[in-house]
């Protein structure tokens, strides 16, 4: 199934084409986390996340230029805005599922950035305990993106990509990555339904998108069952704004290895 292009994709907070911060950040998930615990306020607009940043230095950069970086490349990949559904759903599940967090990052900055998406087959296709070296990743890059990056930044673009996934928990390693198995867990599951669900996928499916057969594959059971069709799915509880279509359609119980339906854990989740 192919991405939705329309202005849709970008008021829910997708990006689906241009660079991303890859080319010179990872995931960010150490900035990020510190970000949300100086902001606490689930409705704060995105100059109160520019403010701590920028003006507080709630991530303790030296410089004003470097703060003023960050933000930019914490918002391309999170966007930092209550209005966004991606990124008030990704709030929603981050104080109420600590254990998800590395997993609600990858999956917001897969959802926004381009250069993520891309590497992602390399990463998710490979055997558990296979390597994965940077040539590689370039070398992937170089076929998607042809001529667009100079070899300076594929280099480091490669090295960005490689280490986001190892923060996310996908690769092992420092000098030398091999593929590990992330750790999968009901909040980031919730979280993966809803950008599968607003992604285009309906019905019943078997291991279906990318959210949730392979960035998620630890969790679900083999060939497991997810509907998408029927009641409300719980994330969409955290928009102040659902678009209508979402409110109508919208719908998930997803059986977890833990043996009972996410709908069932609502009232934990619930922060609308």
């Amino acid at each position: 199934m192919k991405w939705m292009r329309d202005s849709r994709a970008d008021r829910l907070g997708f990006h689906l084409e241009g660079g991303g911060a890859h080319t010179s950040r990872t995931i960010m998930l150490a900035e990020l986390t510190d970000l949300l615990a100086s902001v606490t306020d689930l409705d704060a607009p995105q100059r109160s996340y520019r403010r701590a940043v920028e003006d507080d230095n709630c991530l303790g950069k030296r410089s004003r230029m470097t703060r003023s970086l960050t933000f930019k490349h914490l918002a391309q990949l999170y966007a930092l805005d209550p209005d966004i559904l991606l990124f008030r759903a990704l709030r929603c599940f981050w104080s109420r599922d600590a254990a998800a967090q590395p997993l609600l990052a990858l999956l917001c900055a897969y959802a926004r950035d381009p250069l993520l998406r891309a590497s992602a087959p390399l990463v998710l296709g490979a055997r558990e305990g296979a390597p994965i070296a940077r040539p590689q990743m370039e070398a992937l890059l170089e076929r998607r993106f042809g001529a667009r990056f100079s070899p300076v930044t594929l280099t480091s673009s490669s090295q960005n990509l490689l280490a986001s996934w190892v923060k996310s928990g996908h690769l092992s390693g420092v000098k030398w990555k091999m593929r590990s198995r992330a750790k999968a867990t009901p909040g980031s599951a919730g979280y993966a339904l809803l950008l599968a669900h607003l992604r285009g996928e309906r019905g019943r499916v078997i291991e279906p998108s990318i959210f949730l057969a392979k960035v998620l594959r630890r969790l679900l059971r083999p060939r497991a069952v997810v509907s998408i069709s029927g009641e409300l799915p719980l994330p969409v509880a955290c928009s102040r704004k659902t678009p209508p279509s979402i409110e109508q359609d919208a719908s998930s119980t997803l059986s977890e290895e833990y043996g009972k339906p996410v709908s069932q854990s609502a009232e934990r989740y619930r922060c609308a």
